[in-house]
């Protein structure tokens, strides 16, 4: 008998229910901080300035990159993926394992465009509830990016120079 999960990918190795299960924690969690707020009184921006965005978005660029490629949060992924290689600027490359729902997990987490949809909507419930706060952080977390990028750019120019 074949599964749907077969007949979408021919192998049978796309995790659906395990995907369908983590889709339905982030619409929880964010009907749940909703209705927290609601309740609450929290008051939401009449709008959203765009160096929040700005800010908001390199702080999720940064925090999707440590959560998914850094060594040392490897202790994270290790129950979802395994280490399958070393990758730039001491990033790790790892791979899911596993089948249903860890493989989903290990999806999510070792792919750091997955992993920022999940540090995004932590972080614009935190600016909806806390936005001077949540800008400290994300001006941290920004701060990192900018001395990434800075890394990149003087390396680039000693492989330039040295030649």
């Amino acid at each position: 008998m074949t599964t749907d999960a077969a007949r979408y990918d021919d192998r049978g190795e796309v995790p659906l229910g395990g995907y369908a299960a983590l889709a339905s924690v982030f619409a929880a969690g964010a009907g749940t901080f909703a209705l927290l707020a609601r309740r609450r009184g929290v008051r939401l921006p009449q709008d959203v300035p765009p160096w929040d965005v700005a800010l908001l978005g390199a702080a999720t660029y940064k925090t999707s990159r440590l959560l998914a490629k850094d060594k040392i949060t490897s202790f994270v992924r290790a129950p979802f993926t395994r280490r399958a290689d070393e990758g730039e600027a001491s990033e790790v490359m790892d791979e899911p394992r596993g089948s249903g729902f860890r493989r989903a997990v290990g999806d999510l987490v070792s792919c750091p465009f997955c992993v920022a949809a999940w540090t995004a909507g932590a972080l614009v419930c935190s600016y909806a509830a806390a936005p001077r706060l949540t800008r400290l952080v994300c001006g941290g977390f920004g701060a990192l990016t900018v001395a990434d990028w800075l890394q990149y750019a003087w390396t680039a120019t000693q492989e330039t120079v040295e030649g």
